[in-house]
């Protein structure tokens, strides 16, 4: 008599238990799903978004974007472009980089061109042994008009990972076209918010190395994604197992 005065008064907790479990499981399962869903586009975005760039990159060159074009320069990244004009002289910079070639420096030019704007050109990747005194004369960009092409980039304000631009120490560990131009005395207004890649120029001085330039999105969205839905999956077979529980309880007690 008491077991069974114990085990009805005892159900009533078991059923609330069983019934927050239901409920966190059920929660668990539809926030993995949305993570997991959320993941899924995400990959599909950044899928377009490659494509775009190498699209981009692998078509004619058009003429580099101008002031007028300067408001909306973010959203045209790797745009494959021409410039014409001449180099200014003494403003060249090192900054601080990495290529496929090691770690060095990428040597910054700025390039009036013939419409009459401003644009930092990164001629290429030097090793980190070659800016000597000498050796900065010889990288020195030529002083003849040109023509160049070249993959549009973003500027990368503040400096690199754990390394702030120190422009008073002429430091550079980003290619930060504002505070670069700044440091140079170039007129703010003049000085288009990009800057330009050079491509590699069949036959030409070994540094510095243009055409470097890699164009890789990290996508690895569809693998959190798996991930997420794994985690759904798995509170389902716990809300499973805990109702395979209950219900060899509920027959224990019926008998």
């Amino acid at each position: 008599m008491m077991d069974a005065v114990a085990c009805r008064r005892a159900r009533p907790f078991r059923n609330g238990r069983f019934i927050a479990a239901m409920a966190l499981a059920a929660l668990l399962c539809a926030g993995f799903v949305g993570l997991g869903v959320w993941q899924v586009q995400r990959y599909r975005l950044k899928l377009a978004i490659s494509q775009t760039m190498h699209a981009r990159a692998g078509a004619a060159p058009v003429p580099a974007p101008g002031p007028a074009q300067w408001s909306r320069v973010a959203s045209l990244q790797y745009l494959h472009v021409i410039l014409r004009g001449s180099y200014l002289p003494g403003a060249q910079t090192l900054v601080r980089g990495t290529s496929s070639e090691g770690y060095g420096y990428w040597v910054l030019a700025p390039l009036r061109s013939t419409r009459g704007f401003v644009v930092m050109v990164n001629r290429g990747y030097i090793p980190d042994a070659l800016p000597t005194q000498a050796a900065f004369a010889a990288i020195a960009p030529p002083t003849e008009p040109v023509v160049l092409t070249g993959l549009l980039r973003a500027s990368e304000p503040g400096g690199g990972f754990l390394r702030r631009n120190q422009p008073l120490r002429n430091l550079w560990y980003s290619r930060d076209v504002a505070a670069i131009a700044a440091a140079r005395g170039l007129p703010a207004d003049e000085v288009a918010p990009y800057f330009v890649e050079a491509d590699a120029i069949p036959d030409d001085a070994r540094w510095p190395a243009a055409g470097l330039t890699v164009i890789h999105i990290y996508n690895h969205s569809l693998g959190y994604a798996v991930t997420w839905f794994a985690l759904a999956l798995g509170a389902l077979l716990c809300a499973g197992i805990v109702i395979a529980y209950e219900r060899r309880m509920g027959l224990a007690q019926g008998d």
